[in-house]
């Protein structure tokens, strides 16, 4: 008995001079995925335009003030001299170029070095002290129960905020400086020679404790932002399992704030070459250069004080440089701990 194929409605025969379907999508699937991605560029753009528009100033300011004056780099391989013409483009073209002489002369300036030891001390400093303070404080807001003792909490920590470095800096001299409250009082039980804003051996710690105390309350509105988005269903959850409090933050809690928390330790140690110019520029004569001279400092002296615009350019090009091969490096490492970091891989 034979039995025929009977093929099933809608069905097509393969007949041996026609590729199957599939090999004409294959063939056919680069032209319509770019079509594709026109199109939904286009409707996402339609969509979201509000929020372009919104951007587009922001955008102009970072383009025009950081990116566009990265062309002015190229005076760290001239002999630049701003005085060859009224205009400061034209006195570019006209500067002799030199080469690598001016990074010659920095890597053999020990000022340099001593300057960048400076500025490695600082940071690790505040990587310690101050990096974890926004945490413990976002933790710590976050388990306040009164909305309105939480909103007070916030604004007395955001205030030091819109300080400037000037009145953070008065705001510590009158506490310990020489003629400080403190200073005062211990004069006042016979003890004397109290002066914490004039101690080279101890000013480190200072500038750590004036940028806690100044910016910690800022810092902790992106952990507070990462905390608002974790449902209270877990939390409720573990807490019926057993789970006390500081189970819960540790097995919730901390989960939720890893993926920020390795995203700020990133843009940190990309900005690890910048410690504080203004802070520590204002309190620079108080305990001497060798204390308080970093990187920033270091380029601000020789390129204005000094007048020696390409020999500070250079020193500022290592430090973006260094900047960039750090934030890359710690990118890596954030994506070994399974974290998407800055970018994706």
């Amino acid at each position: 008995m034979s039995h025929s194929t009977v093929p099933r409605p809608g069905a097509e025969a393969r007949t041996p001079d026609r590729p199957p379907a599939s090999d004409d999508a294959a063939r056919s699937r680069p032209p319509g995925e770019k079509h594709v991605r026109r199109l939904n560029l286009r409707l996402r753009f339609r969509r979201d335009r509000t929020l372009i528009l919104m951007t587009l100033p922001a955008v102009l300011l970072l383009l025009v003030f950081n990116y566009i004056p990265i062309l002015g780099n190229v005076v760290a391989f001239q002999d630049y001299d701003p005085y060859l013409s009224d205009n400061g483009f034209v006195a570019m073209l006209e500067s002799p170029w030199v080469g690598l002489e001016q990074f010659e002369r920095i890597f053999a300036d020990s000022a340099f070095w001593h300057a960048v030891r400076n500025t490695f001390v600082l940071f690790l400093l505040q990587l310690v002290l101050f990096f974890p303070v926004p945490i413990l404080l976002a933790l710590l807001i976050n388990s306040v129960v009164r909305p309105r003792v939480r909103a007070v909490a916030q604004a007395v920590m955001y205030l030091p905020h819109f300080f400037s470095w000037v009145l953070v800096v008065t705001v510590f001299m009158q506490i310990f400086g020489g003629a400080g409250i403190i200073a005062q009082t211990l004069r006042q039980h016979g003890v004397d020679g109290f002066d914490l804003m004039t101690n080279p051996e101890t000013f480190k710690y200072l500038v750590t404790v004036e940028m806690i105390w100044k910016d910690a309350g800022w810092g902790i509105i992106v952990f507070l932002a990462a905390l608002s988005s974790v449902s209270h269903d877990l939390y409720e959850a573990a807490a019926m399992d057993g789970a006390g409090r500081w189970r819960r933050m540790w097995h919730i809690t901390l989960p939720a704030l890893r993926p920020v928390i390795a995203l700020l330790l990133v843009l940190r140690v990309g900005d690890a070459l910048t410690v504080g110019f203004e802070q520590l520029l204002l309190q620079r004569s108080a305990v001497g250069v060798d204390a308080s001279e970093v990187l920033d400092t270091y380029v601000w002296w020789n390129g204005i004080r000094n007048q020696d615009f390409s020999y500070a350019a250079a020193a500022g090009l290592i430090k973006g440089l260094v900047g960039v091969a750090l934030v890359l490096v710690a990118n890596k490492v954030a994506h070994l701990m399974g974290e998407q970091g800055v970018y994706k891989k």
